[in-house]
């Protein structure tokens, strides 16, 4: 019996195998738009798929960025400044890609823009604290995809998704576990609905990478922003020791890879270039052999394991 179950594991590996490296043909002719395209993971990728042959459409928040792309890529690739928290913003992007694609649609979209800061104890948090970080992301990429999904209609195309293994398991509070855990909900209820229109939708789910958004001293200025903002009765609750103990750990589950952005940008790729992609795609092995299995642990294991492992607040009990 073991023999066969062993049997059906393989055959099935080597069936995905297979699948997966069948590609999409004429690449050259596909446009690719791409939010967050500054520096991190979009910027990376831009880049990645400029070298492929793809005709990138690159959004960045600020001229300076944009330029410093341009000055990095061929003449393929073009840029638009774009602020996905204003619709505004999205609508001008919008008339913008319409242009250059013209009849032949978008073919990928790919929502990477996002902030991360202040993953803190929700009781040092104000409720705009949390909105901030939804509005850009989870209702700038609803309003960002919802204003292009005719364009990738119109491709049969892509649209990738990038979520963060935070959106599988919140593990500190604050907005950005939230604002994941819906971009999960909106690409799965968009998976299913656009596959009738040819449409495939995956999601990325990041373990912890050094971008912009994770360096150090930016994010540990916010966790030093939200501590010094909470009143004396908070600050009395967790104690001084607290944030310095956090800090700590949140360094500590650094790993060797998390300076390796091509570990994500892979799965990006694949995704907008594999005739079967996936649905979902784990990137780092922290996301793979840690936080994806603790996902599906019971819950009275996981809160004992963070429990044990988490700074304590001075009055804990």
């Amino acid at each position: 019996m073991w023999l066969y179950l062993a049997v059906l594991v393989v055959l099935y590996y080597l069936l995905r195998w297979s699948r997966e490296r069948q590609m999409v043909s004429h690449l050259r002719d596909k446009f690719v738009f791409i939010t967050g395209c500054d520096s991190g993971f979009g910027n990376q990728l831009a880049r990645q798929l400029d070298l492929r042959g793809l005709r990138v459409l690159a959004a960045c928040l600020t001229e300076q960025g944009a330029e410093q792309l341009r000055k990095q890529t061929s003449d393929r690739l073009q840029t638009v400044i774009l602020d996905i928290t204003k619709t505004e913003s999205v609508a001008v992007a919008t008339e913008w890609v319409k242009e250059r694609v013209g009849d032949r649609g978008l073919w990928g979209l790919v929502n990477n823009a996002g902030i991360c800061t202040m993953m803190v104890p929700n009781q040092w948090l104000t409720k705009q604290d949390f909105m901030s970080c939804l509005e850009v992301n989870l209702l700038g990429v609803i309003d960002v995809t919802l204003s292009l999904l005719p364009l990738v209609r119109k491709a049969r195309g892509r649209v990738v998704n990038v979520s963060s293994v935070t959106g599988r398991l919140a593990l500190l509070g604050g907005g950005y576990s939230m604002s994941k855990y819906g971009v999960e909900a909106f690409s799965d209820s968009l998976r299913r609905e656009l596959s009738y229109f040819g449409v495939k939708v995956a999601i990325i789910e990041p373990g912890y990478f050094l971008t912009n958004l994770t360096q150090d001293e930016a994010f540990h200025e916010s966790l030093r922003t939200a501590w010094n903002r909470s009143s004396p009765e908070i600050q009395e609750l967790y104690g001084d020791n607290y944030l310095p103990d956090l800090m700590k750990m949140l360094d500590f589950l650094k790993a060797p890879w998390a300076g390796n952005l091509s570990l994500v940008t892979n799965c990006m790729e694949h995704a907008l270039t594999a005739c079967h992609p996936r649905s979902r795609y784990s990137a780092g092995w922290d996301a793979k052999f840690l936080y994806l299995p603790m996902s599906y642990m019971p819950s009275f294991l996981v809160d004992l394991m963070v429990y044990w492992n988490y700074p304590k607040p001075a009055k804990a009990l």
